[in-house]
């Protein structure tokens, strides 16, 4: 299993802070916020892994994380010109995922939960992790049948399906960059994670676990103050780096 964390992007709705820096390197309580999914990674026995950043921001993140002997792993890092959607990431790391099974995490998503049973006990298909939250459209979500077997997963559906959106973990088989490199661009002109998703899903692989405690995406100026005080008063403790 290989470990990938996409840190792109430009950040915009948290300037002016990134002008200066890229988002994932903002301080959360005492640690760069790349730190907590890293630590998502690690706990999950990974020790190959991806880090795919903006070019701007390179050498930023080289200076922090090095070759990745510090925390235990090997870093290999690629650069994402230009983001295309997140299924991009894929493309990007075909050399580095050799034809493996691979864990991505987006570089701004701190979880509470520990997956490491979740990741290590994978064996094939995809497997993405939903969170019961109160604004489901901001994300793409699940549509469960009676039984919460997953039937469809929409990105920012206009029309209610369900609260559970999915979050910035994924796990997938050797597959996917293949899948990745055969998506269309959404209307938005990305390569949507959600077509990669319902790839599998309708082939009756794709599982969705549940995420039980607390899960943020530090993406904006309130959802970040909100990861500063539970990583000081939950997460602190509970960090391995």
């Amino acid at each position: 299993m290989r470990g990938i964390i996409l840190s792109g992007g430009s950040g915009t709705r948290l300037r002016p802070l990134t002008k200066i820096t890229s988002k994932q390197l903002l301080p959360i309580y005492n640690r760069p916020m790349i730190y907590y999914p890293l630590d998502t990674l690690i706990k999950a026995g990974i020790k190959e892994i991806l880090v795919i950043v903006s070019p701007e921001r390179a050498g930023d993140y080289l200076n922090l994380l090095g070759s990745g002997r510090e925390f235990g792993v090997k870093f290999t890092y690629e650069i994402q010109d230009k983001p295309e959607g997140l299924a991009q990431a894929f493309i990007i790391g075909e050399k580095f995922i050799q034809g493996e099974s691979v864990a991505m995490i987006l570089g701004d998503n701190i979880f509470e939960d520990n997956f490491a049973d979740d990741i290590s006990s994978f064996k094939g298909g995809a497997k993405v992790f939903a969170k019961h939250v109160p604004d489901p459209e901001r994300f793409g979500v699940v549509k469960f049948d009676d039984k919460m077997k997953a039937e469809k997963i929409v990105e920012k559906p206009v029309d209610y399906l369900s609260n559970y959106a999915v979050t910035g973990l994924y796990v997938y088989d050797h597959r996917v960059v293949e899948v990745a490199k055969n998506l269309q661009p959404s209307a938005r002109g990305e390569l949507e994670i959600t077509d990669l998703n319902n790839w599998y899903l309708e082939k009756g692989e794709l599982e969705v676990a549940m995420v039980e405690g607390e899960w943020l995406d530090a993406g904006t100026f309130d959802s970040l103050l909100k990861a500063q005080l539970f990583a000081k008063e939950k997460l602190d403790a509970k960090m391995s780096i």
